[in-house]
């Protein structure tokens, strides 16, 4: 599971790497997004009237809410299991329709140490998984909710989620999954609106090679939503 991740690149580095046209709405900086937070996203619209597609960023809410959802109550759907995504009704639709990509300098894991608490249970030690070198682009999917109680634009919610695989071995040992990313060289084809066929967009996927990730200690300060800064993804020395 992905549930907490750092995402602080800044316009320009976005702009140029995708090769944006638009950029909608970009979220600050953040080193402890969480469920809820409102995540910078790439996708590529066809405008209603004229049919021609846009790449842009936005800044959907984490956490998946179909359209046919009741609403955001409940816990937040943060992750897509690989495995089921084109067969779940949450997920089914926004694969054939609404793919993406979310940037993120890397993503938190939680271990189970051998140390225990004043009540016996595990400490957990938080890990901070990064690239070697540049951004990790996740493989997302979007969706839009309307409140029916709303008028105007204010009703419309748009919300995503992440795509998960199992964890690679060299990664397993801190946690069983981990995102899947799409190669650059496929990211049009992904984002391409006009491929409806979701076996041929599952097939786009990939893990990102244990060879090309680091993961290392980092405090658990990160542990409180509340601490934001550019420390928490900075190594520890494990005790």
């Amino acid at each position: 599971m992905c549930g907490r991740y750092a995402a602080s690149a800044d316009e320009g580095t976005l702009r140029e790497m995708f090769e944006l046209e638009q950029v909608l709405e970009l979220p600050p900086a953040s080193w402890n997004v969480a469920p809820t937070d409102h995540v910078p996203t790439v996708v590529e619209r066809a405008d209603k009237g004229t049919g021609i597609v846009t790449r842009r960023l936005i800044a959907p809410r984490w956490g998946l809410v179909p359209s046919w959802s009741k609403g955001p109550g409940g816990p937040p759907m943060i992750n897509a299991r690989v495995e089921t995504i084109a067969s779940k009704p949450a997920f089914r639709t926004a694969l054939s329709k609404r793919r993406c990509l979310l940037p993120a300098d890397g993503y938190y894991e939680w271990y189970e140490t051998e140390q225990r608490t004043a009540k016996g249970k595990p400490v957990k030690q938080p890990f901070f998984i990064k690239p070697d070198t540049g951004l990790l682009v996740m493989a997302g999917l979007y969706e839009f909710w309307k409140d029916d109680s709303i008028d105007g634009p204010e009703a419309w919610l748009t919300s995503v989620t992440i795509i998960t695989t199992r964890a690679t071995d060299k990664l397993g040992h801190i946690h069983d999954r981990m995102p899947m990313v799409v190669p650059p060289e496929a990211w049009a084809t992904w984002l391409d609106p006009a491929l409806e066929d979701p076996l041929a967009a599952h097939d786009l996927l990939t893990v990102t090679q244990p060879e090309d990730l680091e993961a290392y200690a980092v405090s658990t300060q990160v542990n409180r939503v509340a601490n934001n800064t550019p420390e928490l993804v900075e190594p520890i020395e494990e005790s």
